[in-house]
């Protein structure tokens, strides 16, 4: 096991408008899926490496809205508005990101033998052109944003 720990850390799949990422964490999947359903631990790992971010409302249910800003190191603020499309406990969540950049993401949760498998695709409505701007620095952005997930995983373990 290494420090974050994180046993399996592969490089983002990058398809046709879409991003895979898979992480197998050392952690119950129990504790996977709360550290994304608890404002208290997402305001902690949410975003790529030096940003931070400030919750405006967050009703983790279907239909539910989560609205945010990314505070970029830069000082850049990034608003973002997201709709909960399906929360099943603790196997799946479905995010629809409803500002620019427009995708579906969906995050689910597998156990194996007492780790967990994290599978996280976003699927972006832009046109292929669009895309492929965004994904030069959403493939990244999102990579960082899990090694945070794996070491706050790792801080409560």
């Amino acid at each position: 096991m290494n420090q974050d720990n994180t046993t399996n850390h592969s490089k983002a799949q990058v398809g046709d408008r879409e991003i895979v990422i898979n992480r197998i964490f050392a952690v119950p999947r129990e504790l996977v899926f709360e550290a994304w359903t608890r404002e208290e631990y997402l305001s902690k790992w949410w975003g790529p490496r030096g940003f931070t971010i400030t919750f405006q409302k967050f009703e983790m249910r279907p239909g539910g809205t989560w609205q945010f800003i990314m505070h970029g190191p830069d000082g850049v603020d990034f608003p973002n508005t997201n709709i909960f499309v399906e929360i099943t406990k603790p196997e799946r969540i479905v995010i629809k990101h409803d500002v620019f950049p427009h995708f579906l993401a969906t995050a689910t949760f597998e156990e194996l033998d007492g780790k967990t498998k994290l599978t996280y695709r976003t699927v972006f409505e832009e046109t292929a052109e669009v895309f492929d701007k965004v994904k030069t620095y959403a493939a990244p952005g999102t990579e960082e944003t899990m090694d945070r997930l794996g070491e706050l995983l790792a801080s409560m373990s």
